[in-house]
């Protein structure tokens, strides 16, 4: 019955970020597909593919680091300590600064390092310039990050909606303008091919970051949250807290992308055919991870929420409801990826070839959609009960200890090529997904204890009230 009665607050919680995270994703498959239409499209996506990657792997590895916010924030608003989440937020700011000098040093490096790579020079000389136009964006997604935690911990998740749905249709004209190139009678705009896609995606984030910050202002002003009028002082203990519970997030969000990343470069030495497939196999299975991963944000702030009320039942209920809503999609999502594989690849391309190189891995992309689901929904509660430490040790055994030598094994002696390699990361998710949900499941018989834990946290005595 407990179940029962949180789907409605779950679903009202997630499906405005599921609306958000889709958009996300939609923003990356109108690129791929937009890039896939122009000219010798097998080498277009390859760089598009080679330049998403790696710096997707280190931004959100890098700012990962940031989740540690949404245990922090989602307690707090629990357990109405207003001020303590405003000062939170300033830390977090703080943090994401620092961050986003980090990653925009090592991705300007990032050219150096795919020197290195065999890959076919046409597909570097796109790749190179589509990355450097990716990485003037990055203070402003990071701004978006930072922002986006605290709205969604105090339940003001439909902005967030609304940013990412309307950043694609910025995006979409970018595109249309800066890929193909157009012509007017007073106005020329070149063809930049690959590269457009990637100025297009920086301003899309500039959008966002502008659009949050008017959000931030709308709510405290309607609620009267005092974030404005909250005195910065600096807190050592606090940005340290931060660091503590996020470095293992961001960790972990590294290890799993940077799983994918190691594939995307190995597979780019298969030859440019390959590499569309992956491409296009890589973006359908990113798609519908956004589903779960939406639930999984909801999750971890019901979770946290519970936690900071000092009801172990309900964090109980709100971790599975959201797991239990995770499988459910990821099994439809499955039956879809079986049942018309060769639709799907040619939404992205024309290209028979190409086609043919991603059905086979969009059936492997099948096998594994429920328990990457229940690997990305499981940790998500287990960030709201503030385990955000134990994703990392999973991820770095299934997916590196086990799935990448799998799929090496498959992929080279085998001789599957990228088939193979897509084996070994079907076999790590397996995994990933059978043991953080057994670790959630024995998470529940503890929560008691850990509730026990933050009655001994200092602010707790003299919460301040939510106000109307």
């Amino acid at each position: 019955m407990s179940i029962r009665r949180e789907i409605r607050p779950m679903l009202h919680l997630a499906l405005p970020l599921v609306a958000a995270e889709i958009g996300w994703m939609v923003m990356g498959i109108v690129d791929t597909i937009m890039v896939g239409h122009l000219p010798n499209s097998a080498i277009s996506l390859g760089a598009a593919a080679l330049g998403q990657v790696m710096y997707h792997t280190l931004a959100f590895g890098i700012g990962g680091v940031l989740l540690g916010l949404d245990t922090v924030l989602s307690q707090a608003f629990g357990g109405k300590r207003i001020d303590d989440a405003n000062r939170s937020l300033q830390h977090g700011l703080v943090l994401g600064a620092i961050l986003t000098v980090i990653l925009m040093s090592i991705v300007a490096l990032m050219p150096f390092a795919f020197s290195h790579l065999h890959t076919d020079p046409r597909i570097l000389a796109l790749a190179n310039p589509f990355l450097n136009a990716l990485n003037w964006g990055t203070p402003a997604l990071i701004l978006w990050l930072v922002l986006r935690r605290y709205l969604q911990a105090f339940n003001h998740v439909r902005s967030i909606a609304f940013t990412l749905v309307s950043a694609n249709l910025i995006n979409v004209l970018f595109n249309w303008l800066f890929i193909y190139g157009h012509h007017w009678r007073y106005l020329s705009i070149p063809a930049w091919g690959v590269t457009g896609s990637g100025w297009s995606t920086t301003l899309s984030r500039l959008y966002q970051a502008g659009i949050m910050l008017a959000f931030l202002a709308y709510y405290q002003r309607k609620h009267h949250y005092g974030l404005f009028q909250t005195k910065w002082r600096y807190e050592p203990a606090r940005l340290r807290e931060l660091i503590h519970l996020g470095a293992p997030v961001g960790a972990q969000i590294f290890v799993e992308i940077a799983i994918f990343g190691a594939v995307t470069a190995i597979i780019s030495t298969f030859g440019a055919l390959p590499l569309a497939g992956h491409q296009i196999a890589l973006d359908c299975a990113s798609f519908t991870f956004m589903v779960p991963m939406a639930i999984s944000t909801a999750t971890s702030v019901r979770v946290g929420q519970a936690i900071g009320r000092h009801d172990a039942p309900a964090a109980r209920a709100a971790g599975w409801t959201g797991i239990l809503l995770s499988s459910i999609f990821m099994l439809l999502a499955s039956a879809v990826f079986i049942a018309i594989p060769g639709t799907i690849a040619r939404g992205f391309s024309p290209s028979p070839p190409v086609i043919a190189a991603a059905v086979p891995l969009l059936f492997i992309v099948a096998v594994f959609q429920l328990f990457d689901g229940l690997q990305m929904t499981a940790t998500g509660a287990l960030r709201g009960a503030g385990n955000t430490s134990i994703g990392l040790y999973v991820h770095l055994t299934c997916y590196w200890a086990i799935g990448l030598p799998v799929g090496l094994y498959f992929g080279f002696h085998q001789h599957l090529g990228a088939a193979g390699l897509w084996l070994g990361l079907c076999c790590g998710l397996i995994l990933a997904g059978i043991a953080l949900t057994t670790i959630w499941q024995r998470t529940t018989h503890r929560l008691p204890s850990i509730i026990a834990s933050q009655k001994t946290h200092p602010a707790l005595a003299n919460p301040a009230p939510i106000p109307n």
